[in-house]
């Protein structure tokens, strides 16, 4: 595209006869054009899975080095073997636009490279002014090492993507690594927050990677026996066994909301992923632990699609969290649900943390 920057291009998901690779998540890159030497538009990815074999999305690009000029584009496609077209249907917003900017609208044909994690694509556009062709280059950020470790072991992880960076908390303030591998010794069950700094635009996508961890924490090594003392001096006496217990996490439900940011859900839907489910049974024990604790459950969606059923899907989040602890033993009464829909994001749309669960203490 000329001038423009993808806004959003949803989750990628492609399933054609003889290709099973499943292509879902947030791609990351830029589009360059041979006829513009070193012109670039940053672009982010994202597509979901349509009716039948069919995919649908939304594209964002922005111009580089202008940032304020950007565009989305509703787009879908048609996966094949071993690639996928996607086309525009029309554009949904734009920014910054002159007298003399215009947007290229056509199709896509990306190919693409598992090791890597990598999209390629050659765009053919409509001849509007001097649109023509253009290439994509868009890398995604997946796990490739094990989810799960043993606990306390030195264990490298490892991801794709390009120009990596690790955060410890989904707002981005505690980094703790860069690149493709992070060795490290988990204790728990962790989530990190992964971005690309490769062609960064404001609408870069965050991904969070969840650590599962299994067994106990080796026990630390047993100190070697002292020296016996002298006869001039007596032996000390054996010092008490130290009983102090590891401080418990902090508490989840307070009096004002809370958002449990590893409770996700499958995009459009009010499905939990599995890394959902250490944040909900901290709160289940929590809720165990304090007998007379009401919760209030809120539920909130990004904002694509309609307001509509966006606020229909941010009750069924909601509902879908009081489910599970229902499940897990604590009573229906104690619990309400509430959906806000799109009306409340925390981040510039579209991001995936803007898709969330929120919980207070409810003193109604």
């Amino acid at each position: 595209m000329k001038r423009s920057f993808w806004y959003s291009l949803l989750i990628l998901l492609l399933a054609g006869p003889g290709q099973a690779q499943t292509l879902t998540g947030n791609w990351q890159g830029v589009e360059t054009d041979t006829g513009e030497p070193g012109a670039t538009w940053p672009a982010v990815l994202r597509l979901q899975k349509g009716k039948g074999t069919g995919v649908f999305g939304v594209l964002y690009q922005e111009m580089g080095g202008q940032p304020g000029m950007s565009v989305t584009f509703q787009v879908q496609g048609t996966p094949a073997a071993k690639s996928l077209r996607i086309d525009h249907v029309r554009k949904l917003n734009e920014t910054g636009t002159t007298p003399f900017s215009y947007w290229c609208e056509g199709s896509i044909t990306f190919t693409y490279d598992p090791t890597q994690e990598k999209l390629t694509g050659k765009a053919t556009y409509k001849p509007i002014g001097d649109c023509d062709q253009g290439t994509f280059t868009l890398y995604r950020v997946k796990l490739k090492s094990a989810a799960t470790v043993a606990a306390g072991a030195e264990t490298t992880l490892r991801v794709s993507g390009r120009n990596v960076l690790w955060f410890a908390d989904a707002e981005l303030q505690k980094p703790v690594a860069t690149g493709n591998t992070f060795r490290t010794r988990l204790s728990k069950t962790t989530t990190f927050y992964l971005t690309q700094s490769y062609y960064p635009t404001r609408q870069s996508p965050v991904t969070p990677i969840t650590i599962q961890v299994s067994g106990p924490a080796p026990k630390p090594a047993a100190p070697k026996p002292a020296a016996p003392p002298t006869a001039a001096v007596p032996a000390p006496l054996p010092a008490k066994p130290d009983t102090a217990r590891p401080a418990p996490p902090p508490p989840l439900v307070a009096p004002t909301p809370a958002v449990l940011p590893t409770v996700l859900f499958k995009l459009g839907t009010a499905e939990l992923l599995a890394e959902s489910f250490p944040a909900l049974n901290q709160l289940v024990a929590e809720l165990n632990a304090r007998p007379t604790l009401q919760l209030r459950v809120a539920g909130h969606t990004d904002r694509i699609g309609e307001p509509q059923k966006n606020q229909t899907l941010s009750e069924q989040r909601a509902e879908a969290v009081k489910a599970y602890l229902v499940k897990a033993g604590i009573a229906a009464a104690r619990i309400t649900t509430i959906g806000y829909g799109d009306s409340r994001p925390l981040y510039p749309s579209p991001d995936a943390r803007n898709r969330r669960v929120e919980v207070a203490e409810n003193k109604e």
